[in-house]
């Protein structure tokens, strides 16, 4: 038996349910950590949301035929599109990949899903060191880690743009070199490169922010529009992301960015932040998320 996460209805319950078995191509995995997000928040939401996916990291303990390059024992984390929120999960091979022994679950957990997000959006940006940034969502699970990103790899100036006055302080302990509230009526000097994880009206507000020749990256699932001519008039570029259709297009990619993650981690100049709860706490990791409370990426442990 194992626990599962069914959301029928909200406030949704963990419940007791047999443990599956891995079919041919695919992994069973004891889940350490699992992540909750916007995502989980919009499917649950929309009513759709019977068997939702996310983020997981943990132990390969079964495999089903055919199933190479990963065995019994290994440490993995990636993305499961079905039954994630449950204390064993199937997942398939090529959305995983492996996580050093050594590094904290939670930590884990943020870097597979959030870092890779903001490390693949700081790339598709074409940043180079020296430029200026601005990252919206900034206290967010993709949001914090953006900022010590961007310092990281030699931005000389990074502005984190949040929703509210109590955020203010986490930003700045994330590097962010300024801080403004989106309602502000100036958001500044203008940058090199936005990256926003919001969308809506804030996607044209992050183009108006830009400098001649900025670029904004666009990877939420908030949608926005944007008056072309107001890039035509500073040679400003948007450039859509998805991290799913880079893992499915280039999954060399993901490999190299998750690379440069654990090693940056390793060096010290990462540190991810996340509230720390258990599969217990699901209903209320959900209601933090929903209402834009959390700091950083929110967490359930399962061991």
């Amino acid at each position: 038996m194992r626990k599962v996460f069914f959301p029928a209805g909200h406030p949704a319950g963990v419940a007791d349910a047999p443990a599956p078995v891995p079919g041919p191509g695919q992994l069973l995995v004891c889940t350490e950590a699992i992540g909750v997000s916007v995502g989980l928040v919009r499917m649950l939401a929309a009513g759709g949301a019977v068997r939702p996916g996310g983020e997981i990291v943990g132990t390969v303990v079964a495999t089903g035929p055919d199933v190479t390059g990963f065995e019994i024992g290994d440490r993995v984390g990636g993305v499961v599109f079905a039954d994630a929120y449950a204390e064993l999960v199937l997942a398939d091979p090529g959305l995983v990949s492996r996580v050093p022994a050594e590094v904290d679950a939670a930590a884990a957990l943020a870097l597979v899903r959030g870092g890779l997000v903001a490390l693949s959006a700081l790339r598709a940006g074409r940043f180079a060191p020296g430029e200026s940034v601005l990252v919206t969502a900034a206290a967010s699970g993709s949001g914090h880690l953006a900022l010590q990103l961007a310092k990281a790899l030699g931005a000389a100036r990074v502005v984190a743009a949040v929703g509210s006055a109590d955020k203010v302080g986490f930003a700045r302990e994330c590097g962010a070199d300024e801080v403004l509230i989106y309602s502000q009526p100036s958001w500044g000097d203008p940058v090199d490169l936005v990256l926003d994880g919001v969308g809506g009206e804030l996607v044209q507000r992050g183009v108006d922010a830009l400098s001649p020749f900025g670029r904004l990256v666009a990877f939420s699932a908030g949608g926005g529009t944007v008056d072309a001519g107001s890039l035509l008039g500073g040679l400003k570029s948007v450039i859509g992301f998805s991290i799913g259709l880079v893992a499915r297009n280039r999954p060399d990619l993901v490999i190299q960015h998750r690379t440069e993650l654990w090693d940056l981690l390793a060096a010290g100049r990462l540190n991810p932040r996340y509230v720390d709860l258990t599969l217990d706490d699901i209903t209320k990791a959900i209601d933090l998320v929903a209402a834009r409370r959390n700091l950083g990426r929110v967490v359930l442990r399962t061991q």
